[in-house]
């Protein structure tokens, strides 16, 4: 699989650089922020996963590079879905919740990432925390249509079973939560 450069700091798979882009596009405060987004084999209990480089933390903040890997070929439980046969704007979706992982990992200093990280693997509670802060900066963005189609792709198919629907429902906002976030961010700009 190609992958192209779309940016001075960004690189994207060949075959969804176009969605990659315009995910990108909302996020202006990762223009010089090296990201590259790669295809991967499999992914265990996962579409998308964002993470730093391990050899970029020595270098601070500043000097750290990302790379959000897809899974080529989505596998929820039993069900399996070629990325090539998931629409558009549900990729753009993915991976504005996956800029939403990186905007928080800018925020945090090398040692709360690692802990971050280490977090991560054993508390549900603490996946929990970090996947709402995803969608939320996704739709403090202004990504929610995208964010949206997502959750509606995974919670209206009927190839995909419920007990992946429930960890979307148990680790994610809800539709409801997400439209509190876009009346609260639509105020937030009336006052500014």
């Amino acid at each position: 699989m190609s992958t192209v450069l779309i940016s001075n700091y960004h690189s994207a798979p060949k075959s969804i650089q176009e969605e990659a882009k315009k995910a990108l596009s909302f996020y202006p405060e990762l223009d010089s922020v090296e990201i590259d987004i790669r295809f991967k084999k499999e992914i265990k209990k996962s579409t998308m996963q964002a993470q730093p480089q391990f050899w970029s933390l020595l270098k601070g903040k500043k000097g750290r590079r990302y790379v959000i890997f897809i899974s080529k070929k989505i596998k929820i439980t039993d069900s399996e879905f070629s990325t090539k046969l998931i629409p558009s704007h549900v990729i753009v979706g993915w991976l504005g919740h996956e800029l939403g992982h990186i905007c928080d990992y800018q925020n945090r200093s090398t040692f709360n990432l690692i802990r971050f990280g280490f977090k991560y693997l054993f508390s549900e509670k603490f996946i929990k925390e970090a996947e709402r802060n995803a969608d939320s900066f996704a739709i403090i963005h202004g990504m929610e249509d995208y964010i949206i189609a997502t959750k509606n792709f995974i919670l209206d198919n009927a190839n995909i079973p419920d007990s992946y629907k429930n960890r979307i429902k148990r680790f994610y906002l809800s539709p409801e939560e997400i439209m509190l976030l876009i009346e609260e961010r639509d105020q937030k700009l009336k006052t500014e």
